[in-house]
């Protein structure tokens, strides 16, 4: 018996040094839904292609999903453009106002030190942004913040809701001096924890007066509670278009991860995750199964041979 399990065990190790186990990739990804579901689009994309994945998502906020894959312990996950500028100590520099020259500026910083490739990035910015009540927006001809600094200076009443962070951090003043425009105290309402949730809430029901919410520019709340969202046509705000991030040595171990998430990212404009976004975020959807019926809509998986 001793001598058939030395044998059995001799045979069971030389199978495995003989075909060596197939690599997976460990996705992972932030504590937000956005980040979580864009992570499980491409997980399930990459097991269609068959490459075997480790579902890690959910992890952390930005710097503990920022130190794993630093220190190998995943292999992807997805971040925004512009945190890249945070990342590095160079907040201010103009290049993360545009999509582009943030994008790149971001992707050689982060291969020169770090060995990580920044995948596609998608066409779309969770960037702090305003959005006005679309009955307001109408009425007064709202799209862009050049319009509502116009609607400010003509005397329009305007309540906002935000973050003490928002008002207070410089956000708002940085709004301010690049359209020429100021809010008094009495035109803010400072929402204690200042989540979007609670500043889009209180927009749509028009809490003391409130027409104008802080958001985020892919909040899915933002469509649901009828708000209309202003785009900086001046480009104040940096961009954070979410990008995947990738380990070089796994990249040149599965190359064909970049050209199977260029479409994916490529199909997230900013009305996209905001519907996407609303699944989840007010519809209550998990975030992979919303992810699983993007794909297969858009005809990802149906590419793989998948329905």
């Amino acid at each position: 018996m001793r001598r058939f399990s030395r044998a059995l065990c001799a045979a069971l190790l030389g199978a495995c040094l003989c075909a060596p186990l197939q690599a997976t990739v460990v996705v992972s990804s932030k504590l937000s839904s956005e980040s979580a579901m864009i992570g499980q689009m491409i997980r399930l994309l990459l097991n269609a292609h068959g490459i075997a994945t480790v579902d890690r998502t959910r992890i952390g906020a930005t710097p503990v999903v920022r130190r794993a894959l630093l220190a190998g312990e995943i292999d992807l996950y997805v971040e925004y453009t512009g945190n890249a500028g945070l990342f590095y100590n160079d907040p201010q520099n103009p290049a993360w106002r545009d999509l582009r020259s943030g994008y790149e500026l971001g992707a050689r910083l982060d291969q020169a030190a770090h060995q990580i490739i920044w995948l596609t990035p998608a066409p779309a910015s969770n960037a702090w942004a305003l959005a006005v009540r679309s009955d307001v927006a109408a009425a007064y001809r709202l799209r862009s913040m050049s319009d509502f600094a116009r609607w400010v200076r003509s005397g329009g009443h305007v309540v906002l809701a935000c973050s003490a962070e928002f008002a207070n951090a410089g956000t708002l003043r940085s709004l301010e001096r690049t359209y020429g425009f100021l809010l008094s105290s009495a035109q803010l309402i400072v929402l204690a924890g200042g989540e979007t949730s609670a500043t889009i809430a209180a927009a749509a029901a028009a809490t003391n007066g409130t027409n104008t919410a802080m958001v985020y520019g892919t909040d899915g709340g933002i469509v649901a509670a009828h708000l209309q969202m202003l785009v900086d046509d001046r480009h104040d705000q940096p961009i954070y278009a979410p990008v995947p991030l990738v380990r070089a040595s796994v990249l040149a171990a599965h190359p064909q991860i970049a050209t199977l998430v260029r479409p994916l990212m490529e199909s997230l404009d900013t009305a996209t995750l905001q519907r996407l976004n609303e699944r989840v975020q007010i519809e209550g959807e998990a975030d992979e199964e919303v992810a699983r019926d993007y794909l297969q809509q858009r005809g990802f998986l149906a590419a793989a041979g998948y329905r």
